[in-house]
């Protein structure tokens, strides 16, 4: 059964490669979806595919790129999957 997972991720997210660090973390856990930086300087990111692999990487983000200081992640379970082929960085 596949899962999707809809994030607002707050703190110093922004101007530390957290974009990049999020695709490089959903790459090695074969999830699909999407990041992209929002105008008020949070980082929003869909995650979808096995439920672990999202917990997993939801608790990397809580960690993120050495120069990122993650202070709260919004988390929403959804019940829509959309099927993503891969994923992207959002511009």
């Amino acid at each position: 059964m596949k899962y999707r997972a809809h994030l607002i991720i707050e703190g110093k997210v922004q101007g530390v490669f957290f974009r990049a660090f999020t695709k490089e973390v959903a790459d090695s856990l074969g999830l699909k979806g999407w990041v992209r930086n929002l105008p008020n300087r949070k980082v929003e990111a869909v995650f979808e595919g096995n439920k672990e692999d999202i917990e997993t990487a939801i608790s990397r983000c809580y960690i993120g790129p050495p120069m990122s200081m993650v202070i709260n992640i919004d988390i929403r379970w959804e019940d829509k999957v959309e099927g993503f082929s891969d994923f992207r960085i959002r511009y």
